[in-house]
């Protein structure tokens, strides 16, 4: 399915969407090095074994990352010009290796372009879940999006 154009958008709409993502221990350790962070919570076992989680906890930016592109589908795919900033960024909980993620998405705004006659900017607010339904990310996002083409 396509992404939803400007027009399409409406404050208060919500999308529970339906593709979710088990987290690896190898997406964790690959994002972690390709983004240069080397903490000990994310990368060595040993170490973690003498936090209070007892295992690494996934790299918070791979959460964010991932609760967005879980999003794109049934939101922005094909039809955004780009992200515009995101805002108030939370995880309440922990994800380890082995967590599900599943998504949902409510519209906060939109609002017109001023500087683009084909465009206009939404703002979303994404959620994160894992297999116990618990919230493990939010945040709030704006997007500049199409309008549909006349």
């Amino acid at each position: 399915m396509a992404g939803l154009y400007f027009d399409e958008f409406e404050p208060g709409q919500r999308f529970e969407h339906a593709v979710r993502r088990t987290v690896t221990e190898a997406d964790n350790v690959l994002f972690s090095t390709l983004t240069m962070n080397p903490a000990a919570i994310h990368l060595d076992a040993e170490y973690c074994k003498g936090t209070p989680f007892g295992v690494p906890l996934v790299n918070s930016l791979f959460t964010l990352g991932l609760l967005v592109g879980l999003s794109v589908y049934d939101t922005t795919f094909g039809t955004t010009l780009g992200n515009l900033g995101f805002e108030e960024v939370r995880f309440p909980k922990p994800v380890r290796p082995g967590d599900t993620l599943r998504a949902a998405t409510t519209v906060v705004s939109k609002r017109e372009s001023r500087s683009r006659q084909d465009s206009g900017i939404v703002v979303f607010e994404h959620r994160a879940f894992n297999q116990r339904n618990e919230e493990v990310a939010f945040c709030r996002r704006a997007a500049l999006m199409l309008k549909r083409p006349a």
